[in-house]
């Protein structure tokens, strides 16, 4: 064991306790994380076969899509082993390089998933508010320099970090309350100033979610006037349609990480493993939910995962007799 009072500079192992509080119900809460998964990896894996099969489906938003299923995917495969490993055997031991990969790639990944949403919402308003421009100006060259400027811009705002972590001396305890290694949670964890990691965490957030929150609302500002002016009540709702399945993507994604985003940093009378539940919403429905919604509220994609399910069905019947 090692002494309360000593002052370990560079911590070999941290422990992921899980949820707090509701350590006796681990192995229930496994089951909605192992379905939200299998979920998330069917859906996003049909979305990558259905755009890369379907000619007319090789068009900017369903590059875009492809774009977000590829980091939700990432994202997934970042968190759900080591989080299924707590709740089935309570492994929570992660080594401190490890934890700190960890951190980067999951806040990294989010950054990368909120870029892709701007551009989701761009892409609406070129082809709502300029649709004769819209091939001559998202071009596959601009939809590439796109999904580059969204690597880098997750990137190289989570660089800095790890490095921040690192110059941090940890006092009394590795155990990080949670079931991932989030920044705040392992920043709570030292002792001296931790001022700078903080400042830097809420000027990274502020700078994705803020920045992106208020273009995103912008695009729809301009999309909704440029709806109003259309005379036909039908193209008005078929413009609007065209934005149902991204409305909906943003709200499951965004409403989950504002709501721990701020319950962290300022609901100090909300219960622990509440902050730690709405982390995991935050992390776990997204990449499930997504393709669903575009699945249920895309045409193209409904129609293509109907034609393969039938013809599946039509091929099990013909073996059988």
């Amino acid at each position: 064991m090692i002494s309360s009072n000593h002052t370990i500079q560079e911590p070999l192992v941290f422990f992921l306790l899980g949820i707090p509080g509701l350590e006796s119900i681990h192995l229930w809460l496994s089951i909605p994380v192992c379905c939200l998964g299998m979920a998330t990896i069917v859906g996003n894996i049909t979305i990558w076969a259905v755009v890369a099969t379907e000619p007319a489906l090789h068009k900017p938003m369903y590059f875009f899509l492809c774009m977000l299923s590829t980091i939700d995917l990432a994202a997934s495969v970042t968190t759900l082993p080591k989080l299924l490993a707590i709740l089935w055997f309570g492994a929570g031991h992660i080594a401190a390089a490890a934890c700190l990969a960890q951190m980067f790639f999951i806040h990294a990944f989010c950054m990368m998933e909120s870029t892709v949403l701007l551009a989701m919402a761009f892409d609406r308003y070129v082809a709502i508010c300029d649709p004769l421009r819209y091939t001559t100006i998202l071009t596959d060259t601009v939809i590439s320099q796109i999904g580059l400027a969204a690597v880098l811009r997750g990137s190289l705002l989570m660089f800095p970090c790890p490095f921040l972590i690192g110059r941090l001396k940890f006092c009394h305890s590795h155990v990080i309350p949670h079931t991932y290694c989030e920044h705040m949670a392992v920043v709570k964890l030292a002792c001296g100033n931790t001022r700078p990691n903080r400042v830097y965490g809420l000027t990274a957030a502020l700078l994705v979610i803020g920045v992106d929150l208020l273009c995103i609302g912008l695009s729809y500002a301009l999309i909704a006037r440029a709806v109003l002016r259309l005379s036909s009540r039908e193209a008005r709702a078929k413009a609007l349609g065209t934005c149902g399945s991204h409305i909906c993507v943003i709200l499951i994604s965004y409403t989950p990480a504002l709501f721990s985003f701020f319950t962290h940093r300022f609901g100090h009378h909300v219960p622990l493993h509440i902050h730690i539940l709405l982390a995991n919403v935050y992390l776990l429905f997204p990449p499930a939910l997504n393709p669903i919604v575009y699945g249920v509220k895309t045409k193209e994609i409904r129609d293509r995962v109907v034609r393969v399910f039938l013809r599946s069905q039509s091929s099990g019947d013909k073996g059988l007799g």
